[in-house]
């Protein structure tokens, strides 16, 4: 759990390396393509699992919920997606659900409000809607009802982290995460966001004493942009000092978008680090 050795401070950075410190579409120049392509085999999957999508949990266009079932009586995960708060949809993410359903594990999808037509306060508050919302219809949509595993990319990964203290929540896999989000405000992602300090801090798990007692697999690519390895590093290792159950890994070779190969493929280390969640927390 070391920071890395080639992360620099970020506060010590300029605008204009911060931003880019942190953008991830710059930093892998293939990543539009590699989306399209998610894009289009999420189409596949949706027009496969037709029956429980666009499962409403809020009155707000995005508070919806795709629902795959690989089993009656099955565990369920549920995946928020990432795109720093602000783009991309639950739609496009619909085939990572192939590693966990291949497991027997129900995978359900979430969708959440963007900035900046809702403030990080507001979407931390959908995603805890929506896991409540998921959690009682479970038994009609057959749940085994022990709760949710959540899982997250990116923003996701953050909004993952938040999700913990959620009493329907039994643990969380968080997929190159952002944990600190005081390096977000002082950078070109703050536009739209809108964060100050207090919100940053309120909504930063390192800036928490503490946490849910809870296990929390955290995961990186040792290929993706320094600064949020660091987040990922530096995470598992608050949550160490605080004695709260957590496993950090970097996933070698592994950009910000290859490493959800780990989770689209059965035998992908994402995968099976979920279906460990799952086990380490059967009642």
């Amino acid at each position: 759990m070391t920071t890395p050795s080639d992360t620099p401070d970020w506060r010590s950075m300029s605008q204009q390396e911060r931003d880019l410190g942190l953008n991830n579409g710059v930093h892998v120049a293939a990543s539009a393509d590699l989306v399209a392509g998610w894009d289009r085999r999420s189409q596949e999957k949706r027009a496969q699992y037709s029956d429980h999508l666009d499962l409403r949990y809020g009155p707000r266009e995005r508070n919806r919920i795709d629902f795959f079932k690989a089993g009656e009586k099955a565990p369920t995960l549920l995946f928020i997606h990432g795109g720093y708060w602000q783009t991309r949809a639950k739609e496009t993410f619909a085939l990572f659900s192939d590693g966990p359903m291949a497991h027997g594990i129900n995978v359900a999808l979430t969708g959440y409000t963007l900035a900046p037509d809702a403030t990080l306060d507001q979407i931390v508050g959908e995603i805890h809607a929506g896991i409540d919302y998921l959690a009682a219809q479970l038994p009609a949509l057959g749940g085994d009802g022990k709760g949710i595993v959540v899982a997250g990319w990116s923003a996701g990964g953050h909004l993952t982290s938040m999700a913990l203290s959620n009493p329907h929540v039994r643990s969380g896999m968080a997929i190159s995460g952002i944990y600190d989000l005081e390096p977000i405000r002082h950078s070109y992602l703050n536009t739209k966001l809108g964060l100050d300090e207090a919100t940053s801090r309120r909504n930063s798990p390192m800036m928490q004493e503490g946490g849910a007692l809870k296990p929390l697999s955290l995961v990186v690519g040792d290929a993706e942009l320094p600064l949020l390895r660091k987040q990922t590093a530096d995470f598992a290792g608050h949550r160490a000092r605080y004695g709260l159950p957590v496993t950090y890994e970097e996933i070698p070779g592994a950009n910000h978008f290859t490493i959800m190969n780990e989770m689209l493929s059965p035998m992908g280390r994402i995968t099976t680090l979920i279906r460990q969640l799952f086990e380490r927390t059967a009642e």
